[in-house]
């Protein structure tokens, strides 16, 4: 299937989510990476701002901040994001697209991160990620190959057995739905405790 008809359909899916339910399912995607390894050791992470019914991500930051652990989300920065530490979510403001976007200048480098959360619009079992189709997480990734730990997150209906992708294409290590921790099933590529 085209990634046009896979994207089309899932985010009809994931639009006709009720309030209840996404914010059901969030809780328990949220909890079920709180309790890994990889969320455990990670001293540094980046999250995102849910937008249009995605995992939120509220919890995550929560349980960070309670860790003492530094945070960073991704702002458009030309064709990319860079990623920037907030102390707290009322740094962030609204972006280039109508996303909540940190306003602060402290940059995190990807060699600093320990642990990526990203959203998608489909995750397949090799860890593949289908997005909005503007690239820009797609352009970010190059520089985290070999490089902390990509986690997926997302609702069970989201994860497909496979998507179309290409070369340059940089796998997740883990995809984390409310239903359960998936590792990805990617030769050669690193994999993560859960």
């Amino acid at each position: 299937m085209a990634k046009s008809s896979i994207r089309d359909n899932l985010l009809a899916r994931r639009r006709h989510l009720a309030v209840d339910t996404c914010l059901s399912w969030s809780r328990q995607a949220q909890q079920r990476l709180i309790d890994t390894e990889v969320f455990g050791g990670a001293q540094t992470l980046a999250l995102y701002s849910p937008i249009n019914n995605e995992v939120f991500t509220e919890d995550l930051f929560a349980a960070a901040q309670a860790a003492k652990k530094r945070v960073a989300y991704p702002r458009v920065q030309g064709q990319s994001l860079v990623f920037v530490e907030v102390a707290g979510r009322g740094q962030l403001v609204h972006g280039r697209f109508g996303i909540l976007e940190p306003a602060g200048d402290r940059i995190v480098s990807a060699a600093d991160l320990d642990l990526l959360v990203l959203p998608g619009v489909a995750f397949d079992a090799r860890g593949h990620r289908l997005g909005y189709g503007k690239g820009f997480y797609d352009r970010s990734l190059q520089q985290f190959r070999g490089r902390g730990i990509r986690v997926g997150l997302c609702f069970e209906f989201q994860r497909v057995d496979a998507l179309p992708a290409e070369a340059h294409d940089v796998p997740m290590d883990l995809v984390v739905t409310e239903m359960g921790i998936f590792p990805a099933n990617n030769p050669g590529h690193s994999r993560a405790n859960s």
